[in-house]
């Protein structure tokens, strides 16, 4: 299994080199299209590659899903590449920390819910093929205050995601009693300063409930993102080098 990571490790080292840190505009024209990643994943056996992934909700069984990438609600506006189920899929020991997450929100009256967790390298792919086209059909409801030209350059989308490494996930809590989503003052994936999570122009509420989230992860080992309230990634994840690209699929 190491001699799998480690080659795959160094396949998706290369395929990143010219994706990878900031870009300006002209860089994001030279993003590649694809990743050859994906033509040596398809090679290795998948129950080799996702033996350390576990489906989220049979580990976490309270969880709800709302998976954005594998409907078109989302920045981009379609399916992202990857998305072949609306499942999430996370490292086993990530799934067991966000199982005491789960527990300690719903003594609170809330139950967590997902909106990404694993995601695929040829999905930062699309994203990165997206960045250099024209449409900006979601541009109102995902980044109305930016230039999409800006949104690499800006640090709202990575080239390179932490959630290829199977540890980070993007969530929000749903209030039991009201049977609603919980406030947060903006939506997720919204890319603006107002997803910071220290954002001050949300309400006191809005403020609160986001710390209500954010302190819940901090104490079951899970660190949290400057800029996105939604976004935490185990700190102790056991593939810290490592960007996996097989699909998101129960099997």
């Amino acid at each position: 299994m190491k001699r799998y990571l480690f080659l795959f490790s160094v396949a998706i080292a290369i395929c990143l080199a010219g994706c990878s840190g900031k870009k300006s505009q002209t860089d994001v024209k030279a993003i590649p299209d694809t990743l050859a990643v994906v033509d040596v994943v398809k090679k290795l056996p998948a129950n080799q590659i996702r033996e350390g992934f576990v489906v989220i909700s049979e580990a976490v069984p309270d969880v709800i899903l709302e998976i954005r990438y594998y409907s078109t609600y989302n920045f981009v506006g379609s399916r992202i590449d990857g998305y072949e189920e609306p499942v999430a899929l996370m490292t086993k020991e990530a799934a067991k920390a966000l199982k005491a997450v789960s527990d300690d929100v719903k003594a609170q009256g809330y139950r967590l819910k997902i909106y990404d967790a694993y995601r695929p390298a040829r999905a930062v792919a699309h994203f990165c093929r997206w960045a250099k086209d024209k449409d900006t059909s979601m541009k109102r409801a995902f980044y109305p205050n930016l230039d999409k030209a800006n949104l690499f350059k800006q640090d709202y989308i990575a080239t390179k995601s932490g959630h290829s490494r199977g540890s980070t996930v993007d969530l929000t809590l749903f209030d039991m009693k009201t049977g609603k989503e919980v406030d947060m003052g903006g939506t997720f994936d919204m890319l603006d300063p107002s997803a910071h999570p220290d954002y001050k122009g949300v309400t006191p509420q809005q403020y609160e409930n986001r710390q209500i989230l954010r302190q819940a992860m901090m104490r079951h080992g899970f660190k949290p993102l400057y800029s996105e309230w939604w976004h935490f990634t185990l700190r102790d994840e056991p593939y810290p080098n490592t960007y996996f690209d097989f699909p998101v699929r129960f099997e």
